[in-house]
């Protein structure tokens, strides 16, 4: 399997891929691609990587930037991250998110946030901090990650292209 950055003759097959691997989930609002897309659009996807093998398009992954109300900078929020169905539980996503948790701090970020399941995301080192909130989102499951000493506190926001719809 080969992680590389997204091109632009990938977008078609991100899109078709994210749909697929969000189609069965119960969590899901069905607008993953539409949010990848936007986020495409807007210019804000900070970081885009595909997994490839056999020459087929297999998993995605988006970084892009979030603001926190306390006006810490460098702060990026992960997702979605997408696995075609019939690879799932493969370790795709998990090389799609290691090679991009390493770019972030190649590029100076300062910490990364996800919204996902904590059994899942705490093994990349995320966990829960009270000082640091998205929404009205359960507080378990809004994580962060610090690359630095320095934690923000406050409100997370996601890029305008999470409403897609």
């Amino acid at each position: 399997m080969q992680i590389r950055s997204e091109r632009p003759e990938d977008t078609d097959a991100i899109r078709s891929l994210t749909t697929a691997a969000f189609r069965d989930m119960l969590y899901s609002s069905q607008t993953e691609a539409m949010i990848v897309d936007a986020l495409r659009d807007a210019g804000a996807l900070t970081i885009s990587l595909v997994a490839v093998q056999d020459g087929d398009l297999v998993g995605h992954v988006a970084f892009s930037p979030v603001a926190i109300s306390d006006g810490s900078n460098g702060w990026y929020g992960l997702g979605p991250v997408s696995v075609r169905p019939d690879q799932q539980r493969k370790g795709i996503g998990l090389a799609l998110i290691h090679e991009g948790l390493d770019r972030l701090q190649h590029i100076g970020a300062q910490g990364c946030v996800v919204l996902g399941d904590p059994g899942y995301y705490s093994r990349f080192g995320f966990r829960n901090d009270p000082h640091l909130r998205y929404a009205d989102a359960p507080p378990e499951y809004f994580q962060c990650l610090g690359f630095t000493a320095t934690f923000p506190r406050g409100e997370a926001s996601y890029h305008p292209g999470f409403g897609a719809s």
